[in-house]
C-alpha cells in the first residue's frame, strides 16, 4: 500500500495535536501540584535523659525544641536511665518492684516513658528577593558575631562591592543572612555570586546564594520509648530527695534487684513536678 504525502501530514499533525494535549495537561498539574510545602521525613535521633531536670516547672506537656525533648515528671516519682537498654527492659517486665528502705519495704510501680518524635514535617517555602544568604567561613576565624556581622554590612553595603543598603542582617547557624532595600542588589550579589571579603587578616572567598524562607505547615509525631529509662512512681514522702536518690541508685544498681549500671537518675518528691531534659545521645 502506498502512502501519500497528504496521509504523512495528517499523521503529523495528529500527532502535533497529541503532543500539544499532553504539553496543557503537564502544565495543568504544575500548577495544581504544591511546589511550596515539601515533605520530608526527619532523620531518627536517638535521645537519652542524661540528669538534667528543671524542678518545680508547672508543665503538663512535652515540649520539643530541635535535638531536645522536655518531658514531665510526677510528683512522687523517679526517673532512672542506664547504661544498657536491656536492664530497663528487665524491669519493665516486672512492673511492681519492692524497693528496702531501713525498716520498711516500699512498694513501687515500673512504667515505660514515651517521648513524642518528630517524623514527618511539610515545609512551605518561598524566596526573599531581597536577601541573600552569605556562606562558606572557615572554622577558626578570630571574630565576635557582631564584628562579623558589621563587616559583612560594610562590605556588601558598598556599592564599588555591588552591594547596597542592608536593612537587615542575621547568623544562621554557620551562615549569615543579609537583607538589602533594593531587591536588584540582592540579585546582582546572588548573581555575581563569589567574593573576597576582608575578614579580620585575610581575604575569605565567600558564597552568596538566594535566600529562602520557610515554615513548617504540619509535622506528624509518634510517640515512641525510651529505651534506656524507667519511671519508677507511686513513691511515699517518707524521705527527702536526697537520701532518696542514694538508695534507690544503690537499689538499682544490683543484678540481683534485676539493675544495672545506673547513668542518670533523678527524684520527684511528692508535692512538686519535674521536668526532664533528653538530648541527642550524639551531643
Amino acid at each position: 500500500m502506498s502512502v501519500t504525502l497528504n496521509d504523512v501530514l495528517c499523521s503529523l499533525q495528529e500527532e502535533q495535536s497529541r503532543l500539544m494535549m499532553k504539553l496543557q495537561q503537564l502544565k495543568r498539574e504544575l500548577v495544581d501540584s504544591p511546589r511550596d510545602k515539601i515533605p520530608f521525613p526527619v532523620p531518627e535521633i536517638p535521645v537519652v535523659f542524661q540528669g538534667l531536670t528543671l524542678q518545680g516547672r508547672q508543665v503538663s506537656k512535652f515540649l520539643v525544641s530541635n535535638s531536645e525533648i522536655c518531658c514531665p515528671l510526677p510528683g512522687g516519682s523517679a526517673l532512672v536511665t542506664f547504661d544498657d537498654p536491656k536492664v530497663a527492659d528487665q524491669l519493665l517486665q516486672q512492673k511492681e518492684h519492692k524497693v528496702d528502705i531501713e525498716d520498711c519495704r516500699l512498694r513501687v510501680q515500673i512504667q515505660p516513658l514515651e517521648l513524642p518524635v518528630v517524623t514527618n514535617i511539610q515545609v512551605s517555602s518561598q524566596p526573599d528577593s531581597h536577601r541573600v544568604l552569605v556562606s562558606g567561613f572557615p572554622e577558626g576565624l578570630q571574630l565576635s558575631e557582631e564584628e562579623l556581622l558589621d563587616k559583612l554590612e560594610i562590605f556588601f553595603g558598598k556599592a564599588k562591592n555591588g552591594g547596597g543598603d542592608v536593612e537587615t542582617r542575621e547568623m544562621l547557624q554557620g551562615t549569615v543572612m543579609l537583607g538589602f532595600a533594593d531587591k536588584e542588589v540582592a540579585e546582582h550579589l546572588c548573581q555575581t555570586g563569589q567574593f573576597q571579603v576582608p575578614l579580620g587578616r585575610q581575604q575569605v572567598p565567600l558564597r552568596v546564594s538566594p535566600y529562602v524562607s520557610g515554615e513548617i505547615q504540619k509535622a506528624e509525631i509518634k510517640f515512641q520509648q525510651a529505651l534506656h529509662s524507667v519511671l519508677v512512681t507511686n513513691i511515699p514522702d517518707v524521705l527527702d530527695a536526697q537520701e532518696l536518690h542514694d538508695i534507690l541508685e544503690i537499689h538499682f544498681q544490683k543484678p540481683t534487684r534485676g539493675g544495672g549500671e545506673v547513668e542518670a537518675l533523678t527524684v520527684v518528691p511528692s508535692g512538686q513536678q519535674g521536668l526532664a531534659v533528653f538530648t541527642s545521645m550524639s551531643s
